[in-house]
């Protein structure tokens, strides 16, 4: 029977395609290497196995994961977006996510209920932000975030100089040591006492703009032939 589009695929190459997809979903980048059998469980019969070298590449150098969905977050989200950095957008809430966000390119929303499984998640090298509407939830977040190290490139938190004085002595508390709690910019935002989301979100984002400025793309995509060889080689069962 004809297919009813424009062409039909093999098993396997949708089985690499549904493999690229899971990737680009969860925002795993770098290179990945495939191997999918040839049996009677992808619907072929002529048996061996296939491999794929899967090679994901972000929109852009810089990924901002910003954690709340409140006005100050709303208000840096679209600042943001004429940047053209990959946003990770999350917030514990059913209904936190304006509908404009939608309409937004390289951005995606995630409702996060457990904050150490959301931040392991993350790309290494990601700018952090938290300032969701918990204190609990920001603290929770901070410590997870800290505890990537040098996986997070940097590392903002919302608030006084009393909360991140109550926030140091509990996170002294879980383990962390001065060198590491330095890492930590708070509070974020200095507007110059103007408290209005939208000119605490401007200087939030004037803050973290020198610190993505080393971020460039790989000058070089993909592996040399050699290397590539040698990869395939290893992967072939019986070589």
């Amino acid at each position: 029977m004809p297919s009813s589009t424009p062409w039909a695929a093999a098993p396997s190459e949708w089985q690499t395609i549904e493999a690229a997809r899971r990737r680009l979903e969860h925002g795993d980048t770098g290179m990945s290497l495939e191997a999918f059998s040839l049996g009677g469980r992808s619907g072929q019969c002529c048996g061996g196995f296939v491999n794929v070298l899967l090679e994901v590449f972000p929109g852009s150098p810089v990924t901002l994961a910003l954690f709340g969905a409140g006005h100050v977050g709303r208000e840096i989200v679209r600042l943001a977006e004429p940047l053209g950095w990959r946003l990770l957008w999350h917030d514990s809430r059913d209904d936190a996510f304006p509908t404009w966000a939608d309409e937004i390119p390289r951005l995606s929303r995630h409702r996060t209920t457990d904050p150490a499984a959301a931040v392991a998640e993350l790309p290494a090298g990601s700018h952090a932000l938290v300032m969701t509407h918990d204190h609990a939830e920001d603290r929770a977040l901070v410590d997870a975030l800290l505890r990537r190290g040098e996986a997070c490139a940097s590392l903002g938190l919302i608030g006084s100089q009393s909360k991140w004085a109550s926030f140091r002595s509990r996170l002294i508390e879980a383990g962390h040591g001065a060198e590491t709690l330095a890492r930590v910019r708070c509070p974020i935002g200095d507007s110059g006492g103007d408290k209005r989301p939208y000119a605490i979100s401007l200087a939030t984002l004037a803050e973290l703009l020198p610190l993505t400025a080393e971020a460039k793309h790989p000058d070089q995509r993909g592996l040399s032939p050699a290397v590539l060889r040698a990869t395939f080689k290893r992967a072939t069962p019986g070589t």
